[in-house]
């Protein structure tokens, strides 16, 4: 840290940001090759300097690591000595495979920076460097396999996203069709960083299938074989998928390593969806696509 910089919080600047969470069309963990999108559910973060440290404040009874991660991360970037107090807030449930990592990470990233460089009269950092040292916090918090670079591009630019994630490059990139988005979350958690690569990358030859039919264009159809694959491989039921289907759903399927389903409908079909999945105990979220990513509020 630079000695030099002092405490500039007087002005009692406070820096919020909203960013999205996503849902899946293609799991990177067989193959470090994703697909996601950006949902109407978010994380915000409020950032102010303090005089020293990192004061993390949650509205819920979360581990604070990636938090007090994504924050030493930005001031570690710009070489300033000072202290932040991040509090988030949320209505993304967390270890649900709806990117709440990637939200938190981007939202708190973006909104550190902006405040360092509007205090300290320094350049912010652009999109792709946000995304880059988001990634790299949820890395070294552990809450990530693969660094999500599909769920967190996803949740930062809005739409979909393709991507290949060890390389952190974009393949493509877009607005998603504005449709309903549901959501079965059963009553159970599922942390990524825990679940087992070795069975995912069994049936990597056939998640390579379903992601070039995302790089055809066919999202849907992406969606849905990438969710009955993950099913098979991490134990979840597909036949909750395939209600959604049969009830009329465009494409359902696990997102990301569960234990969400996504649904993908017409809102004339909505009703049908939900009177299949009320059978099963859980919430439902009703939804939609968002295209407009990680903004400032």
């Amino acid at each position: 840290m630079n000695n030099n910089d002092k405490f500039r919080g007087w002005n009692n600047i406070t820096i919020k940001v909203r960013s999205p969470g996503s849902a899946t069309i293609i799991n990177a963990i067989a193959t470090g090759k994703g697909s996601a999108f950006a949902i109407q559910r978010h994380v915000t973060a409020e950032v102010k300097l303090i005089p020293e440290g990192i004061k993390c404040v949650c509205e819920e009874d979360i581990d604070t690591t990636l938090m007090r991660t994504c924050a030493e991360s930005v001031l570690k970037k710009y070489n300033i000595n000072t202290g932040l107090k991040v509090k988030t807030t949320s209505n993304l449930p967390v270890a649900s495979g709806l990117s709440s990592s990637s939200a938190t990470s981007n939202a708190i990233v973006m909104a550190a920076s902006k405040l360092i460089a509007e205090e300290f009269g320094l350049e912010p950092l652009n999109k792709w460097e946000i995304l880059n040292l988001a990634i790299d916090a949820s890395l070294k918090a552990g809450v990530t396999i693969t660094g999500a670079f599909d769920d967190a591009s996803a949740s930062l630019y809005g739409g979909f996203t393709i991507t290949d994630n060890f390389e952190r490059k974009i393949i493509k990139k877009g607005p998603m069709e504005n449709q309903k988005i549901l959501i079965y979350m059963p009553e159970r958690k599922s942390l990524t960083a825990e679940s087992n690569v070795k069975r995912m990358k069994v049936l990597a030859p056939l998640v390579e299938i379903a992601f070039k039919k995302a790089l055809e264009g066919d999202l849907y159809r992406a969606l849905t074989l990438n969710g009955i694959i993950y099913c098979a491989t991490l134990g979840f039921n597909p036949e909750i998928a395939v209600d959604a289907l049969e009830a009329g759903a465009i494409a359902a399927g696990l997102s990301g390593t569960g234990p969400s389903f996504v649904s993908i409908t017409r809102e004339e079909k909505q009703d049908d969806i939900l009177d299949a999945w009320n059978s099963y105990p859980g919430d439902i979220i009703i939804t939609g696509v968002d295209n407009q990513g990680t903004q400032f509020r």
